[in-house]
Order: C-alpha cells, then structure tokens, then sequence
C-alpha cells in the first residue's frame, strides 16, 4: 500500500514503464513488477526514463510541464518570482499544483543578457559559473570586444555577459585630463647652442575608439608629435629669442597640437615652457657677459655725469665773468666755506679781501715744513 498526502503525487511504473499517475490517498500496489514513485510537488525533478510517456499522459501534463534545457544554454528557475536555482543542459519536470514555476532558457552563445535581468539575480550566488561582470568607474569608458572583434564604446557602470564559447573582454579607457611631461630635452638653437627644456602639455581623449584602436601606444605618439614641433619652433630661434619668447613658444606649439589633435582622438588644453636649462660652462659665459654690461653701463653713467657737472661749471664761469656782482657772491660763499675751517683771521685795511685772504693761504703754505 501507498499512502500518498496532499502535495505529493505519485507514478507508477510497471516493469520500469510508466503507467499512470494516482493522487493523495491511500492506493494498493501489489502487483507484481508495479512500483509506485511518489513526488514532492514542491520539488522538481530530473527525468531519466519513459519521456514520451509522460507526454502521452494528458491527466499529469495537467499539473506538471517539462522543461528541456538544450546544449549550450542554461536556464533560470523562478518560483513565484522569485529566483531558486540554474539548471544547465537536460530534461526536467516540474509541478505547477502548489507553487508556480516559471523558467527562463539563456543561449550561452551570445554574451549580450537580452532581455536585461536585475542586477540582484545576475549577483545571485548560484549564478556565479554562468556570468561575468565588469565595473567601469565614473571618469572611464570601456571598449568593448567579443573574442577581439571591436562591439562598441561602453558607459560607466556595471555591466554583466553571460560566460560561453565566446570570450568577453573590456578596455579600460581614462576620460580624465591627462599630461605629458617633457624632461630635459636637448635641442640645437640656429646660433648653435645646445639647451635642455623642460615642456608641459595637457589633454583628455574624447575619441576612445581612435584613441587606443586606430592608433597604437597614442602616449608615445602624442609625445613624438610634442617633440618633433617643439624642435621644429626652436630650432628657427637665437639663443636670446628664445629666452624671450618663452610665451611664444607654448602658443605656438599648442596651436600646431591642436591642429593634430582629431588624428589621435584627444583634445589639447594647455601646453607650456617650464623652464630653459643652459649648459654649465655657457652658464659662466652669460655670467660674465652679464657683469661686463653693467659695469659698461655704470661707466656710461658715470661719464653723463661728469659731462653734465663740467657743462655746470662752465655755465656758472660764464655767468659770473659777465656779472661782476655774481663774481663777489661766489667770493663770498668761498670766505663763508673758508671760515668753517678756519679758527681766526685778522684782516688789515688798504687791499681787498680776496688779496688778503690769498695772502693768508700763501703764507702757510710757506710756513709749512
């Protein structure tokens, strides 16, 4: 006997062939070569044997459906909406009595999840052997290929393919505002002086696709093209001109950039001079150039002086040779001058006083030893 309860059912198979299905209750079975498989209707199982019976028999088709999942493909397994499990290739019966199951078959040959699922099942633990993610950040984009053939540039996010025969993989592109530096580079001016300079020059891609799939190693190239102008511009220019135009220099090579810039699939924001390196020895050179010129021109200075001073004094000559009286002013701002230095003077009538004055200095100078 079989006692079967309310959400089981049960096969019978006689001789290894289905039969028939019986419901809950109790049934007798001792016949001989009968045996009775009961079910769970809350499970599901795999089928092993009498498929095409189990077709044939309109009465369990009624509350159980098959499923077959064919090669290459997998499928997902909801029960009242609700994600229980991933089946992979094979044959399976399900009840639809007590809880209501609902399956979805994904062909693993195309990595595209179409139509989209929710991330929280694509997260899902059981799904873990079946699909691959790939984060891409805020200030990237990624290019995406399937087994190396070129699909599309793809946004920031999280994106999910199934894995399969075909191989999935993301490049990673930086949309972020990037620079290059330029170190010590030495290049010959047209006086034929050997300088080093250190240049800056900014940028961000904005052609992904060109940027890294049209154009290989795009950094190197974009610092041959910033080298090869920079030597270009500088190779045209004095040694002076060069200290001189430092601005110039940066306009002039950003422009040309610029001018490049939808080759390489990027945008040029900001190139620059950081500064000029002069070889050791010019260095000295310039050094002493430097002091020669301003000791010329403190020489000069000093001689608009002396002119300026001696054209004084024969202005002043001439002033006082044509008025007497100026000529007694002056002799008189000598007496004053005089008298600073002197203790006392004593001064007889019947000369002048500019005679007597001279005659005081003649004497000592005669009294001197």
């Amino acid at each position: 006997m079989a006692f079967i309860k309310k959400h089981e059912r049960g096969l019978v198979f006689k001789k290894g062939d289905y039969v028939r299905q019986i419901g809950p209750g109790s049934h007798f079975t001792t016949l001989p070569g009968v045996e009775v498989t009961i079910l769970d209707t809350y499970k599901l199982f795999r089928i092993t044997r009498g498929l095409s019976a189990f077709k044939a028999d309109a009465e369990l088709m009624k509350e159980m459906k098959l499923l077959d999942v064919p090669d290459g493909s997998i499928a997902l397994h909801f029960a009242d909406g609700h994600l229980q499990a991933v089946f992979g290739p094979g044959t399976y019966a399900y009840w639809n009595a007590a809880v209501e199951h609902t399956f979805q078959t994904v062909s693993l040959s195309s990595p595209r999840i179409s139509p989209p699922l929710d991330p929280s099942i694509l997260s899902d633990a059981g799904l873990k052997d079946y699909v691959q993610r790939f984060q891409i950040d805020a200030y990237q984009k990624g290019l995406l290929f399937f087994d190396g053939t070129f699909q599309g540039v793809i946004a920031s996010g999280a994106h999910y393919f199934w894995k399969g025969p075909v191989q999935v993989a993301v490049t990673l592109v930086d949309m972020r505002q990037q620079q290059i530096d330029m170190t010590g580079q030495e290049i010959l001016t047209v006086d034929r002086v050997s300088v080093r300079i250190n240049f800056v020059c900014q940028y961000r891609i904005t052609d992904p696709e060109k940027a890294v799939l049209q154009i290989k190693s795009y950094e190197e190239q974009l610092y041959i093209a910033l080298q090869l102008i920079l030597r270009e511009y500088v190779g045209t220019l004095s040694l002076d001109d060069l200290l001189q135009k430092k601005e110039e220099i940066s306009q002039f090579v950003l422009e040309r950039l610029k001018s490049k810039a939808s080759g390489f699939g990027v945008e040029f924001t900001h190139a620059g001079v950081k500064d000029i390196v002069l070889p050791g020895d010019f260095k000295e050179i310039m050094n002493l150039v430097l002091i020669a010129e301003r000791k010329a021109q403190a020489n000069l200075i000093t001689r608009r002086e002396e002119i300026a001073s001696t054209r004084s004094l024969l202005n002043t000559a001439r002033l006082m040779d044509e008025n007497p009286t100026l000529y007694r002013l002056k002799e008189l701002e000598f007496v004053e001058r005089m008298a600073e230095k002197v203790g006392s003077i004593s001064l007889s009538s019947g000369t002048g006083l500019l005679e007597q004055l001279t005659g005081l200095i003649s004497q000592k100078k005669t009294e001197k030893p």
